[in-house]
């Protein structure tokens, strides 16, 4: 999402310092570092002076070369010998103000023996922070140092955001996914976190406000975030179906927005359901990685106050309250938004067992906003013909025949089966009788008759019966089986010998596996 600023055109400073996307360092960090002996003897010595990088030069005028938000590191060769009673260092080290250097570090050799005292002045006189720098520390090793607390900072932001995320996403799991993900945003950022209704009263809210007092509502913080919730906020159309700009002003409206109100940090980001809904965000600062995490519960919003607000969404529920009233699916499939034909996808993931944002791009993936996890397992329901059904970089999918709403449960069956298939053959989707043969030629009210008669010995053992299936299905292979049923190969060996024992058969004669596998497809 971008972020824009919300500071009128009269208010607006210079550009700020272009500094690069890593985590600033503090200054007190490096100079706690004992290896390098540095020693601030100038300057405000202010927790919050922080660093993004560091760099050498030897010019009178270093400003063309700085960025900002540099550690300037010099050896004095620039400095002539008169230096100490002119104006030579006041504009020396206003330039390094001017161009945002965060602070100076003056080596101490091999040109000078002592840092010049009309230098800790100038330092002094223009809130610059200055560093000695010992004739036993050398430049690049400061400007190591600075890149090895740059990458451990880095590293703990990472960390940071991926937790973050995570636990945003367990969130919006939970029986109040709202609530929830407001709540988690909250406490991530150490503020409040608030989501607006279209006419921008607020719907719900988690944490406190930072600011005076720590008061919540009210105040200053509060109106300025009400402000700034206005600014992202997407035209909406009035009852009469005129065109009105909730945000005011003309041009595109931002999807994202940040300003700062007494020292509070405050973002706003517009949910992207076309429906009007603001995310409010304060904090008490503004680190690195809470615009991403700010983003992320973002997007999660997005989909619930989507799939709430939507006609389809309303649908979907509708349906699911008249299943659990004790309605056909049937009669409450219309609802649901597909056809008279339906597949069951089972998927399982490569990597960690799936989450609810994981298991909803799937769905979104495959076409459908009906999905289910089920342990490592993601079910989805999918309206057949819709679109074609691909395999997924990533997962490993079974698919079961199209059928009607009266038979999801047989296809949920079939799709599970085509999914234990699909791992054990390493395929990435297998679908449930793709070919009809032979089998296909008899009635199935006579095919289902010779089923239940020839496998009636082991049907009251649900596990002997799913394991000769599996078994068959691959060919007699105990590996395979194993890995497909998530047993012992030691167990499928038991199994299948007790089916041969009941069924007085011998499971090595192809007539009798023949068989045997049209019963249990029928069964």
């Amino acid at each position: 999402m971008e972020e824009t600023s919300t500071m009128p055109d009269a208010a607006v400073p210079g550009p700020a310092p272009a500094v690069p996307p890593t985590p600033p360092v503090p200054l007190a960090a490096l100079l706690a570092r004992e290896d390098l002996g540095l020693r601030q003897i100038a300057g405000p010595q202010d927790s919050a002076t922080v660093i993004h990088w560091a760099h050498t030069s030897e010019m009178a005028d270093p400003y063309p070369y700085l960025l900002g938000g540099e550690l300037l590191l010099t050896a004095g060769v620039h400095v002539p010998e008169a230096a100490g009673s002119g104006t030579y260092f006041d504009d020396y080290v206003s330039r390094i103000v001017e161009a945002g250097g965060a602070a100076l570090g003056f080596g101490v050799a091999p040109v000078h023996d002592t840092v010049p005292r009309a230098l800790v002045v100038a330092c002094d006189d223009y809130g610059l922070p200055l560093v000695e720098v010992p004739p036993r520390t050398t430049f690049s090793g400061v400007a190591r140092a600075v890149w090895q607390l740059m990458a451990q900072a880095r590293h703990t932001e990472l960390r940071r955001v991926t937790e973050a995320q995570q636990s945003l996403a367990a969130a919006a799991a939970r029986p109040d996914p709202v609530p929830s993900v407001l709540r988690q945003l909250a406490q991530r950022v150490g503020g409040r976190a608030t989501l607006y209704a279209p006419d921008g009263g607020e719907v719900a809210s988690a944490g406190r406000m930072p600011g005076a007092g720590g008061a919540d509502g009210g105040g200053e913080v509060s109106g300025a975030l009400a402000g700034l919730v206005a600014v992202v906020r997407p035209t909406t159309r009035d009852g009469s179906g005129g065109v009105s700009a909730s945000g005011g002003g003309g041009g595109p409206t931002p999807s994202s927005a940040s300003d700062t109100a007494a020292g509070v940090h405050l973002a706003a980001y517009a949910l992207g359901t076309g429906q009007g809904f603001v995310l409010g965000v304060a904090a008490p600062r503004r680190d690195p990685g809470d615009h991403t995490i700010a983003s992320v519960g973002a997007v999660l919003l997005s989909l619930l106050t989507g799939e709430h607000q939507s006609s389809t969404g309303a649908a979907r529920s509708s349906a699911l309250v008249r299943l659990l009233l004790g309605a056909a699916p049937e009669e409450v499939a219309p609802l649901l938004g597909g056809g008279e034909r339906w597949v069951v996808v089972h998927a399982r993931p490569d990597g960690p067992a799936p989450d609810a944002v994981t298991a909803s791009a799937l769905g979104a993936a495959l076409g459908s906003a009906l999905v289910d996890v089920d342990g490592d397992v993601v079910r989805v329901l999918v309206p057949a013909g819709h679109r074609e059904l691909t395999v997924q970089p990533g997962w490993t999918c079974g698919v079961s025949a199209p059928v009607g709403s009266h038979d999801w449960a047989s296809a949920d069956t079939q799709a599970g089966r085509a999914l234990s298939r699909a791992r054990a053959t390493r395929a990435r989707l297998v679908r449930h009788g793709e070919h009809q043969g032979l089998t296909d030629l008899v009635p199935p009210t006579e095919a289902a008759a010779h089923a239940r008669t020839l496998l009636s010995p082991i049907t009251a053992n649900p596990a002997l019966t799913e394991t000769l299936r599996t078994w068959l299905s691959l060919h007699g292979s105990w590996d395979r089986t194993a890995v497909a049923l998530s047993v012992h190969r030691n167990t499928v060996r038991q199994r299948i010998t007790r089916c041969a024992t009941l069924l007085s058969t011998d499971l090595d004669d192809p007539d009798v596996r023949m068989e045997l596998w049209f019963a249990l497809r029928h069964a």
